[in-house]
């Protein structure tokens, strides 16, 4: 995949299936998937279809802020069942890359991100 340099890969790439991802869930609002540059052995991006720039603007109580804590908590329990444990991890400005609101969930021994 070619260096990405914009702003939202979710918009530009990754919901327009611009580039090849392997779905873990997928709804008309939210989509998860196995992260294409995974930090972790276990690394799945949860993320909403529509735009919203990150945690803090999403809207509370909200069906889509129901739908994508619902297929968070179903993705977690899986990972949990499956390897004991799990993170669940946002970030909020210079911590984040892409300005789209992403969670991620992931398991196991951190990757060389080299």
């Amino acid at each position: 995949m070619l260096e990405y340099t914009g702003k939202d890969i979710y918009c530009d790439l990754v919901i327009p299936r611009k580039i090849d991802i392997r779905v873990v869930f997928e709804s008309e609002n939210v989509l998860a998937y196995h992260h294409t540059k995974p930090f972790w052995e276990h690394h799945v991006v949860v993320t909403p279809k529509q735009h919203i720039g990150s945690f803090l603007d999403l809207e509370f109580p909200s069906p889509i802020a129901k739908e994508i804590l619902n297929t968070i908590k179903t993705i977690a329990a899986d990972m949990q069942q499956k390897y004991g444990s799990c993170r669940i991890l946002t970030n909020l400005g210079e911590y984040q890359d892409s300005k789209h609101l992403h969670f991620h969930i992931v398991h196991g021994t951190l990757l060389n991100q080299n």
